[in-house]
């Protein structure tokens, strides 16, 4: 009992793993359940949606491009150019995954090239470069274990994008077996860089609270919060299904609730397991929530591939989360309020003008919140035009989020310069 009482202390601490690791694991459980299930599919047991699939890794994709700079190509400077480059890959995996059928093959394509091609200038790179495989096969321990963990990502990439472009050059079961391997490849990856982040901490960049650039380049690098970066491509994914959702509602297209379910699943998981940031509020990013993170990352992929299968599960969990994080929220937000007009000398306790903003900008947000989460649990009760513009406010929402708390963090930085002056 007492080692099982530790274990769970344990997995209640603090995680350190970064944002790449996090896109990695979610990369690895994505191809390892893709494998798997793809030995079901071909015999017919299973239905299959390549669209959602295709969709969703390039959805992954954008994630590396946007919040970190990291391209299929290699690392680039995060300038607003590759943001916005980022985006748009987003929106096109969006689309794939909310509306099938009519980008199939140029998704397909995309993947392929993305896949074939990333993957030989990776390995080109991975050996070529002075500052990779030359310098870290000097040093002994987990750096040599990190060359190798590379090549072999990048290696069954490059073979992944063949099967891609070239359909039927392999057997169903084989491809089945790379891609399960390519799983695992993952894994195997995200945990020696991991490892090396621990033994070979990188140099924080120190703001330069003198001087600092005025003109601004699409070019230079983006002062954009990773948080910011998720909250805008959620944003994004909102306001895209909200408008999809009006020719949807009169059956001028076809739509996928699968591949909607799932994705949106998918980067809930991913702000649980990089931010901690969960639809009923901010938790420490302890190992349990990653695990539970990982758990919603498996559903939400399961959905995008196989549809029909968790609809009626996921639908009720987002519905569930939705309304109790929406009114878990707003009760945290007004009681101590309530508390503190009571007791604090309002002259004394000014609040100012742009935390008023975001205080109503993010009352709003848990109202939407609550009536998208009842528009999943009753179905056709609530009629798809409303759904739809619950979204797209939602997603503009969001936006305007991203503002303030940019605004906010532009006042804290002068009162720090302010005080650096001063001292």
């Amino acid at each position: 009992m007492p080692s099982v009482k530790q274990n769970y202390i344990k997995m209640r601490d603090e995680s350190d793993i970064s944002m790449e690791v996090v896109l990695l694991i979610v990369l690895g459980v994505f191809m390892f359940l893709l494998g798997l299930l793809l030995s079901k599919i071909s015999t017919g047991e299973l239905p299959y949606t390549p669209d959602s699939t295709y969709g969703l890794f390039l959805v992954i994709i954008s994630f590396q491009i946007i919040t970190m700079g990291k391209t299929p190509f290699g690392d680039l400077n995060r300038s607003w150019a590759l943001i916005i480059m980022g985006v748009l890959v987003a929106i096109l995996g969006m689309v794939s995954c909310f509306i099938p059928g009519y980008l199939s093959e140029l998704v397909r394509i995309l993947v392929g090239i993305i896949l074939f091609a990333g993957g030989i200038v990776l390995l080109i790179k991975l050996f070529l470069s002075k500052e990779k495989a030359k310098s870290w096969i000097k040093i002994p321990g987990i750096l040599r274990q990190l060359i190798a963990a590379c090549a072999l990502v990048y290696g069954i990439t490059i073979i992944s994008g063949l099967i891609t472009l070239i359909p039927g050059i392999t057997t169903n079961l084989q491809t089945a077996w790379v891609l399960c391997i390519y799983g695992f490849s993952f894994f195997y990856l995200a945990w020696c860089i991991h490892k090396v982040s621990r033994i070979y901490p990188e140099e924080k960049k120190v703001d330069d609270l003198k001087t600092s650039s005025k003109h601004f380049s699409f070019f230079q690098e983006a002062k954009l919060p990773l948080s910011s970066a998720i909250i805008i491509l959620v944003g994004i994914l909102l306001i895209l299904l909200g408008i999809l959702l009006f020719p949807v509602t009169f059956g001028l297209v076809p739509f996928s609730p699968d591949g909607q379910l799932g994705l949106l699943l998918v980067i809930v998981s991913i702000q649980m397991m990089a931010l901690g940031e969960t639809p009923m509020g901010q938790y420490k990013r302890s190992w349990l929530l990653i695990i539970i993170g990982i758990i919603f990352a498996a559903l939400g992929i399961v959905s995008c591939i196989v549809p029909g299968i968790l609809t009626g599960l996921i639908q009720i969990m987002i519905g569930v989360l939705n309304i109790f994080g929406g009114t878990l929220l707003l009760i945290k937000r007004f009681f101590p309020i309530f508390d503190g007009i009571k007791n604090q000398d309002p002259e004394t306790n000014m609040v100012p003008p742009v935390v008023k903003k975001l205080i109503v900008t993010q009352t709003v947000l848990n109202i939407v919140s609550i009536i998208f989460g009842l528009s999943m649990i009753l179905g056709g009760i609530i009629p798809g035009l409303i759904v739809a513009c619950v979204l797209v406010i939602n997603g503009i929402l969001l936006f305007v989020l991203v503002i303030l708390l940019q605004k906010i963090a532009q006042i804290e930085t002068e009162t720090k310069k302010t005080d650096f002056q001063f001292n």
